[in-house]
C-alpha cells in the first residue's frame, strides 16, 4: 500500500510550460492526501511593468508574462530564490531551459533533502566533454537523486486551457508510478508511466530537430505529402538514435505520447517549427527570431541538432541520419533550406 507521508513538492521553473504544469499540480495536491498543499514555484525574478513577476503571480494568481489569461491555484506560491523554493522538498519538478540545468543543480546540491526524487520536463540534451546526457541523468548525477522524465504532445497553452491530451512519464522504479499519476494525471491530462526513461527523454529532445526540418519544408511551400515524409523519416531517425544511445530502450515507447504524438504536434504547431520557417523565409538569425517570436522562451531545435550531429559524427554514423544532419548543416553551415530536400532525394 502506498505510504501516506505528506510530500512537499517544488517546481523549478515558471515559464509557459512550468506555469501550465503548476496549474495541474496545484489542483491535484489539493485533492490528494499524499502531498502538502502549498507548492513553491521558483520564479526568475523580472519586472512586468512596475511590478515584480513573483508579486504578480502571488497576488493575481496569474503568470501574466508567460501564460496570460490562465488562473493558477492559490496554493502555487512564486518564490524568487531558488534555494528557498526548493528547501525541504521531497519532489522536485524541473522545467527550466536545458541550458540552465547545470547551474540550477549546482545551487541546489547542498540543500537537497535525503530521499528526495525529481522529474524532468526539460526537452533538451547536454553534451559534456565525455558523453551525451539527458537532463534527467544530469540532474540525478549532480544531485544524487532518482530522476525521471515527463514528455508528451503538450503545447502549454492548450494544456492550460484544459484541452484533452496525453503525456508519458518515464521512471525506472515502478513502485513510484502511483505518485507521478497522483501529481500529474487529471481529467484532461492523461498520464501513462513506462520504465524506459532514456527513450522518453530522447524523443522529447530529438523531435525539436525534426520540427526544424518541418519548418524548412513549410518555408519552401511544400505540402502535406512532403511534411508527412519528413515526420516519418524523422521518427525513424529518432528510433535508430535511441537504439544507439540506450540499448535497454523499447521500440513501443515511440508510440507513447512522448514519441509519435509529440513529434506530430511539434511539426505542426510548436515553436521550433515556427522559428525554423521564419529563419528560412527572412534570413534573420535564430537569436533575433527567438527574441522577436518567443516572449522569453528558448529555442531548442538548433542546439539539439548540433548535439545529435556531434554524437553521430563521433561514431561515423551521421550520414545514416540525413534529416538530423541536414538540419545541423542548415543551422550551422549556412546551407539553404532546400539542402534538406536535395539530400533526401539523393539519399533515397
Amino acid at each position: 500500500m502506498a505510504s501516506q507521508i505528506m510530500r512537499k513538492v517544488s517546481i523549478v521553473g515558471s515559464g509557459n510550460w512550468g506555469s501550465a504544469i503548476a496549474k495541474i499540480i496545484g489542483n491535484n495536491v489539493l485533492k490528494s492526501t499524499h502531498f502538502e498543499q502549498r507548492v513553491n514555484m521558483y520564479v526568475y525574478e523580472e519586472m512586468v511593468g512596475d511590478r515584480k513577476l513573483s508579486d504578480v503571480i502571488n497576488t493575481d494568481h496569474e503568470n501574466i508574462k508567460y501564460l496570460p489569461g490562465i488562473k493558477l491555484p492559490p496554493n502555487i506560491v512564486a518564490v524568487p530564490s531558488l534555494v528557498d523554493a526548493c528547501f525541504g522538498a521531497d519532489v522536485l519538478v524541473f522545467v527550466v531551459p536545458h541550458q540552465f540545468v547545470v547551474p540550477v543543480c549546482n545551487q541546489l546540491k547542498t540543500i537537497i533533502k535525503p530521499g528526495a526524487v525529481g522529474i524532468s520536463l526539460i526537452k533538451g540534451l547536454n553534451q559534456s566533454s565525455t558523453k551525451l546526457e539527458c537532463a534527467s541523468n544530469l540532474i540525478a548525477s549532480i544531485l544524487g537523486i532518482e530522476c525521471g522524465a515527463l514528455m508528451g504532445a503538450n503545447i502549454a497553452q492548450e494544456v492550460a486551457k484544459e484541452e484533452f491530451c496525453e503525456s508519458t512519464v518515464g521512471y525506472s522504479d515502478s513502485e513510484k508510478w502511483w505518485m507521478w499519476k497522483a501529481l500529474f494525471h487529471c481529467s484532461y491530462f492523461k498520464v501513462n508511466c513506462v520504465d524506459d526513461v532514456n527513450t522518453v527523454e530522447i524523443c522529447g529532445s530529438l523531435k525539436n530537430a525534426v520540427a526544424m526540418a518541418a519548418g524548412f519544408v513549410d518555408a519552401l511551400d511544400f505540402g502535406d505529402n512532403t511534411k508527412a515524409a519528413i515526420i516519418r523519416l524523422g521518427l525513424l531517425e529518432m528510433q535508430n538514435f535511441c537504439k544507439i544511445y540506450s540499448e535497454g530502450g523499447h521500440a513501443s515507447t515511440l508510440f507513447e505520447s512522448c514519441g509519435v504524438a509529440d513529434l506530430i504536434t511539434t511539426c505542426y504547431g510548436g515553436r521550433n517549427r515556427k522559428v525554423a520557417e521564419a529563419f528560412a523565409r527572412t534570413g534573420k538569425s535564430f537569436e533575433t527570431l527567438e527574441k522577436e517570436m518567443l516572449n522569453g522562451q528558448k529555442l531548442q531545435g538548433p542546439h539539439t541538432a548540433l548535439i545529435a550531429y556531434n554524437f553521430l559524427r563521433e561514431r561515423n554514423l551521421h550520414e545514416n541520419f540525413p534529416v538530423f544532419s541536414s538540419v545541423y548543416r542548415i543551422c550551422y553551415e549556412n546551407k539553404p533550406p532546400s539542402f534538406l530536400i536535395d539530400t533526401l532525394k539523393e539519399r533515397f
